[in-house]
This record gives C-alpha cells, sequence and structure tokens, in this order.
C-alpha cells in the first residue's frame, strides 16, 4: 500500500466523516434527533481516525513534535469519542429516559467525561499544530480546532439552531482539510508550503 493510497483513503474517510456531522446536523435543525440520523451519526465517527491519520501524514514533516503530539492526543480521543458517539447514538438513544438517565449516573458518566476531555485536548492541539505547520487551509485548521471540541462539549444539549450550525462548521472544516489532503496526495514525503485560507 501507498502513502499516496493512504492519504486517498483517508481524505475519502475525512469526507465521510464531515458528512455524518453535517446531514444529520442540518436535518436536526428542523426534526430533533431521529433514528436516522443518530445511526449516521453514531456509525460515522468510525471514518474519522482514518481521515485523522491522513491529515497528520500530509504536514508530519512541517509540524515537528507538536505535530506528533497532537496526533496521539487526537487519535486517542477520537478512538474513545467514536466509542461514546457510537454508544449514546445507537444504543442509549432507544433506551427508556429512566434507564439512559440512570446508566448515566454510574461509572458510565466518568467514562464518558474523561472521553470527552481527551477528545476535546486532542482536537484542540490538532487544530493547533495544522496553524503551526502551515500546510493545510488555515480557515478549516480552525475550523476543526474549535468546532469539533465544540460538539463534543455541546453534546448533552438539545439540538438547536446553533449546534446544527456547529455541526455545519465541523463538516465544511473536515470536508476542506480532505479535499486539500486529496489534492497533494500524489506528493508522498512533499509538504506542500502553506495553502491559502
Amino acid at each position: 500500500m501507498s502513502l499516496s493510497w493512504l492519504l486517498r483513503f483517508g481524505a475519502v474517510c475525512g469526507v465521510l466523516t464531515g458528512l455524518s456531522l453535517g446531514v444529520p446536523g442540518a436535518i436536526e435543525a428542523f426534526t430533533g434527533e431521529t433514528l436516522g440520523t443518530s445511526f449516521v451519526a453514531g456509525v460515522g465517527a468510525a471514518f474519522a481516525a482514518p481521515a485523522l491519520t491522513a491529515f497528520h501524514l500530509r504536514q508530519s514533516a512541517a509540524a515537528g513534535r507538536l505535530g506528533a503530539i497532537a496526533y496521539a492526543v487526537n487519535v486517542l480521543g477520537l478512538g474513545l469519542f467514536a466509542g461514546v458517539s457510537f454508544s449514546l447514538n445507537l444504543v442509549v438513544f432507544f433506551l427508556d429516559g429512566s434507564v439512559a438517565a440512570e446508566l448515566l449516573r454510574g461509572p458510565t458518566r466518568v467514562a464518558l467525561l474523561g472521553s470527552v476531555v481527551v477528545f476535546v485536548a486532542g482536537s484542540l492541539l490538532f487544530g493547533l499544530s495544522m496553524l503551526k505547520a502551515g500546510v493545510l487551509p488555515r480557515v478549516a485548521a480552525v475550523g476543526y480546532g474549535l468546532s469539533l471540541p465544540l460538539l463534543a462539549l455541546l453534546a448533552p444539549l438539545p439540538d438547536t439552531p446553533l449546534i446544527s450550525g456547529i455541526h455545519l462548521l465541523a463538516c465544511a472544516s473536515l470536508i476542506w482539510l480532505s479535499l486539500a489532503t486529496w489534492s497533494r496526495s500524489g506528493e508522498p514525503g512533499v509538504v506542500s508550503p502553506a495553502v491559502p485560507a
């Protein structure tokens, strides 16, 4: 498997991750959470780690130690948060309200909160590393570093147009980063100069 293939695979996964956030977010602005939007959001999180890996590979030479640390924390946070997203959207969503409340009062709550902390820290660090490296689009890097932590922190709140807007910002940021990664995927080992915002 070539580096070019891995970058393109990750870019496709990034588009799928973005769409799994943006499409349900747009729908939920009008309907609230539904079976369909929960399914897409829960399953879509599986595509995030390959996308992050491709973004990291695209910028790793320029990102230095901060990039490596940010990637490590973010990939661990994504793994944890993908489990949280899957559980909340495809398990807890179907439980009776009192059962779900009881489940989320015990040790599960601590595990969920710990996962959110690692995910938020990793997303902030990786967004910062993208800005420092200057390889991927800066506006998309800021969108990544702000929208993903906000989604995790605002997840317990009811769906609102503001939260839907944050879903759409995350979607746009991930797709933009993915397109930038794809467009340079034929040049393995070459770190592109700063991409205009």
